[in-house]
Protein backbone atom coordinates (compact mmCIF):
# COMPACT_ATOMS: atom_id res chain seq x y z
CA UNK A 1 0.00 0.00 0.00
CA UNK A 2 1.61 3.44 -1.06
CA UNK A 3 1.71 5.90 2.13
CA UNK A 4 -1.57 8.12 2.20
CA UNK A 5 -3.90 5.64 -0.01
CA UNK A 6 -6.51 4.10 1.84
CA UNK A 7 -7.30 0.58 2.39
CA UNK A 8 -10.38 -0.96 2.15
CA UNK A 9 -10.34 -2.29 5.70
CA UNK A 10 -8.83 -0.71 9.16
CA UNK A 11 -5.17 0.00 8.86
CA UNK A 12 -4.14 -0.66 12.58
CA UNK A 13 -0.51 0.11 13.47
CA UNK A 14 0.97 -0.82 16.49
CA UNK A 15 4.00 0.77 17.86
CA UNK A 16 6.11 0.04 21.06
CA UNK A 17 9.48 1.02 22.47
CA UNK A 18 11.19 2.04 25.55
CA UNK A 19 11.07 5.81 27.13
CA UNK A 20 13.31 8.15 25.34
CA UNK A 21 12.32 6.30 21.73
CA UNK A 22 10.58 9.30 20.28
CA UNK A 23 7.66 6.67 20.03
CA UNK A 24 4.86 8.97 20.87
CA UNK A 25 5.73 11.65 18.74
CA UNK A 26 6.50 9.40 15.82
CA UNK A 27 3.59 7.82 16.44
CA UNK A 28 1.15 11.17 16.33
CA UNK A 29 2.92 11.84 13.42
CA UNK A 30 2.54 8.63 11.39
CA UNK A 31 -0.84 9.15 12.37
CA UNK A 32 -1.39 12.59 11.12
CA UNK A 33 0.77 11.63 7.77
CA UNK A 34 -2.10 8.61 7.07
CA UNK A 35 -5.60 10.32 8.27
CA UNK A 36 -5.79 7.73 11.42
CA UNK A 37 -6.69 7.80 14.76
CA UNK A 38 -3.97 8.32 17.69
CA UNK A 39 -3.69 6.59 20.89
CA UNK A 40 -1.28 7.42 23.73
CA UNK A 41 -1.44 4.06 26.08
CA UNK A 42 1.15 5.49 27.97
CA UNK A 43 -1.20 8.16 29.32
CA UNK A 44 -3.61 5.34 30.07
CA UNK A 45 -1.63 4.30 32.75
CA UNK A 46 -0.51 7.94 33.46
CA UNK A 47 -4.33 8.68 33.92
CA UNK A 48 -4.58 5.62 36.18
CA UNK A 49 -2.01 6.75 38.17
CA UNK A 50 -3.51 10.11 38.72
CA UNK A 51 -6.73 8.98 39.14
CA UNK A 52 -5.76 6.43 41.92
CA UNK A 53 -4.14 9.31 43.86
CA UNK A 54 -6.51 11.61 43.63
CA UNK A 55 -8.72 8.85 44.95
CA UNK A 56 -6.40 8.46 48.15
CA UNK A 57 -5.72 4.66 46.79
CA UNK A 58 -2.55 3.35 47.98
CA UNK A 59 -0.68 1.70 45.17
CA UNK A 60 0.43 -0.96 46.93
CA UNK A 61 -2.90 -2.35 47.41
CA UNK A 62 -2.74 -4.04 44.18
CA UNK A 63 -6.68 -5.01 44.80
CA UNK A 64 -7.92 -1.59 45.68
CA UNK A 65 -5.98 -0.01 42.41
CA UNK A 66 -6.95 -2.33 40.28
CA UNK A 67 -10.55 -1.94 40.96
CA UNK A 68 -9.76 2.23 41.23
CA UNK A 69 -8.87 1.71 37.76
CA UNK A 70 -11.96 -0.48 36.68
CA UNK A 71 -14.36 2.60 37.61
CA UNK A 72 -12.08 5.07 36.37
CA UNK A 73 -14.29 7.19 33.83
CA UNK A 74 -11.22 7.64 31.40
CA UNK A 75 -11.91 9.18 28.05
CA UNK A 76 -9.02 9.28 25.55
CA UNK A 77 -8.85 11.89 22.63
CA UNK A 78 -7.72 10.07 19.77
CA UNK A 79 -7.07 13.26 16.91
CA UNK A 80 -3.35 12.52 16.56
CA UNK A 81 -2.85 17.08 15.92
CA UNK A 82 -4.50 17.68 19.85
CA UNK A 83 -4.84 14.18 21.84
CA UNK A 84 -6.67 14.91 25.01
CA UNK A 85 -6.96 12.45 28.57
CA UNK A 86 -9.94 12.80 29.89
CA UNK A 87 -11.10 11.39 33.59
CA UNK A 88 -14.65 12.53 35.12
CA UNK A 89 -15.16 15.41 32.69
CA UNK A 90 -11.74 16.93 33.98
CA UNK A 91 -8.92 17.31 31.26
CA UNK A 92 -5.81 15.77 32.98
CA UNK A 93 -3.31 15.90 29.64
CA UNK A 94 -1.23 18.72 31.61
CA UNK A 95 -1.50 16.76 35.08
CA UNK A 96 -0.39 13.28 34.42
CA UNK A 97 3.18 14.91 33.07
CA UNK A 98 4.02 15.97 36.27
CA UNK A 99 7.14 14.65 38.15
CA UNK A 100 4.86 12.58 40.76
CA UNK A 101 2.87 11.01 38.00
CA UNK A 102 6.27 9.63 36.65
CA UNK A 103 7.59 8.63 39.51
CA UNK A 104 4.67 6.77 40.72
CA UNK A 105 3.27 5.20 37.52
CA UNK A 106 5.05 1.78 37.64
CA UNK A 107 3.68 0.98 40.36
CA UNK A 108 0.53 0.92 38.43
CA UNK A 109 1.57 -0.60 34.76
CA UNK A 110 3.21 -3.65 36.85
CA UNK A 111 0.10 -4.18 38.30
CA UNK A 112 -1.44 -7.39 36.37
CA UNK A 113 -5.27 -6.96 36.65
CA UNK A 114 -4.62 -3.14 35.74
CA UNK A 115 -2.75 -4.37 32.66
CA UNK A 116 -6.10 -6.48 31.97
CA UNK A 117 -8.55 -3.89 32.18
CA UNK A 118 -6.36 -1.14 30.24
CA UNK A 119 -5.59 -3.58 27.96
CA UNK A 120 -9.19 -4.69 27.21
CA UNK A 121 -9.83 -0.33 26.93
CA UNK A 122 -7.02 -0.18 24.22
CA UNK A 123 -8.38 -3.05 22.39
CA UNK A 124 -12.28 -1.75 22.62
CA UNK A 125 -10.78 1.80 21.18
CA UNK A 126 -8.76 -0.18 18.32
CA UNK A 127 -11.43 -1.76 17.09
CA UNK A 128 -13.58 1.96 17.13
CA UNK A 129 -11.24 3.52 15.00
CA UNK A 130 -12.95 1.08 12.38
CA UNK A 131 -15.95 2.47 12.67
CA UNK A 132 -17.24 4.66 9.74
CA UNK A 133 -18.34 6.67 12.80
CA UNK A 134 -14.86 7.23 14.19
CA UNK A 135 -12.52 10.02 14.21
CA UNK A 136 -10.89 8.77 11.50
CA UNK A 137 -13.62 7.54 9.57
CA UNK A 138 -12.71 3.88 10.09
CA UNK A 139 -9.61 4.39 8.60
CA UNK A 140 -7.91 3.11 11.38
CA UNK A 141 -5.68 4.02 14.16
CA UNK A 142 -2.16 3.98 15.60
CA UNK A 143 -1.39 2.79 18.82
CA UNK A 144 1.57 3.04 20.90
CA UNK A 145 2.53 1.79 24.05
CA UNK A 146 4.92 -1.27 25.57
CA UNK A 147 2.94 -4.34 24.66
CA UNK A 148 0.98 -3.28 21.82
CA UNK A 149 2.71 -5.55 18.96
CA UNK A 150 2.72 -8.53 21.55
CA UNK A 151 0.14 -8.07 23.85
CA UNK A 152 -2.64 -6.05 22.77
CA UNK A 153 -3.20 -6.10 19.24
CA UNK A 154 -0.27 -8.85 17.67
CA UNK A 155 -2.31 -9.01 14.99
CA UNK A 156 -2.21 -5.33 14.01
CA UNK A 157 -1.33 -4.85 9.54
CA UNK A 158 1.50 -3.22 10.60
CA UNK A 159 4.08 -3.76 14.04
CA UNK A 160 6.82 -1.87 14.85
CA UNK A 161 9.73 -1.37 17.79
CA UNK A 162 10.74 1.72 18.01
CA UNK A 163 14.53 1.85 19.42
CA UNK A 164 17.48 4.09 20.12
CA UNK A 165 20.27 3.92 22.08
CA UNK A 166 20.68 4.73 25.89
CA UNK A 167 22.60 7.66 25.40
CA UNK A 168 20.37 9.12 22.48
CA UNK A 169 16.91 8.03 24.53
CA UNK A 170 18.42 10.17 27.62
CA UNK A 171 19.56 13.23 25.61
CA UNK A 172 15.79 13.36 24.16
CA UNK A 173 14.34 12.91 27.29
CA UNK A 174 16.20 15.60 29.02
CA UNK A 175 15.14 17.95 26.21
CA UNK A 176 11.53 17.06 26.23
CA UNK A 177 11.75 17.51 30.52
CA UNK A 178 14.59 20.36 31.26
CA UNK A 179 14.67 22.29 28.41
CA UNK A 180 18.45 21.53 27.26
CA UNK A 181 20.41 18.35 27.34
CA UNK A 182 23.60 18.94 28.68
CA UNK A 183 25.44 16.60 31.29
CA UNK A 184 23.71 17.87 34.36
CA UNK A 185 20.06 17.38 32.88
CA UNK A 186 20.75 14.23 31.07
CA UNK A 187 21.89 13.14 34.94
CA UNK A 188 18.37 14.04 36.45
CA UNK A 189 16.94 12.15 33.56
CA UNK A 190 18.39 8.88 33.73
CA UNK A 191 17.08 7.42 36.79
CA UNK A 192 13.56 8.33 35.98
CA UNK A 193 13.94 6.72 32.45
CA UNK A 194 15.97 3.73 32.79
CA UNK A 195 14.25 2.72 36.06
CA UNK A 196 10.97 3.29 34.80
CA UNK A 197 12.19 1.10 31.64
CA UNK A 198 13.43 -1.68 33.92
CA UNK A 199 10.29 -1.94 36.17
CA UNK A 200 8.03 -2.19 33.02
CA UNK A 201 10.65 -5.17 32.04
CA UNK A 202 9.30 -7.11 34.43
CA UNK A 203 5.79 -7.53 33.21
CA UNK A 204 6.34 -6.70 29.36
CA UNK A 205 9.33 -7.04 27.18
CA UNK A 206 9.63 -4.14 24.72
CA UNK A 207 13.39 -4.16 24.38
CA UNK A 208 13.47 -6.96 21.46
CA UNK A 209 11.23 -7.27 18.69
CA UNK A 210 8.81 -10.38 18.82
CA UNK A 211 8.36 -11.97 15.69
CA UNK A 212 6.99 -10.41 12.76
CA UNK A 213 7.76 -6.97 14.42
CA UNK A 214 10.07 -4.22 12.70
CA UNK A 215 12.29 -2.82 14.68
CA UNK A 216 13.23 1.13 13.74
CA UNK A 217 16.77 2.36 15.15
CA UNK A 218 16.19 5.95 15.26
CA UNK A 219 19.73 6.00 17.39
CA UNK A 220 20.83 8.24 14.38
CA UNK A 221 17.87 9.81 12.68
CA UNK A 222 16.57 13.14 13.17
CA UNK A 223 12.79 13.32 13.90
CA UNK A 224 11.56 13.31 10.38
CA UNK A 225 13.79 10.88 9.40
CA UNK A 226 12.18 8.94 12.08
CA UNK A 227 8.70 9.25 10.79
CA UNK A 228 9.92 8.15 7.47
CA UNK A 229 11.18 5.03 8.51
CA UNK A 230 7.95 3.51 10.14
CA UNK A 231 5.67 5.02 7.06
CA UNK A 232 8.42 3.25 4.82
CA UNK A 233 7.53 -0.01 7.18
CA UNK A 234 3.65 0.89 6.78
CA UNK A 235 4.07 1.19 2.76
CA UNK A 236 5.88 -2.27 2.86
CA UNK A 237 3.47 -4.04 4.69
Amino acid sequence: METGELSTSPLVIAIDGPSGSGKSSVSKAVARSLGLSYLDTGAMYRAATWWCLQSGVELTDAAAVADAVRAMPLVMGVDPAAPTVTVGGTDIGEAIRETSISASVSAVATNLDVRAELGRLQRAAIEEAGHADSFSAGRGIVAEGRDITTVVAPDADVRVLLTASEEARLARRSLEVHGTADPASVEATRDQVLRRDADDSTVVQFHVAADGVVTVDSSHLDFDQTVQAVLDVVASR
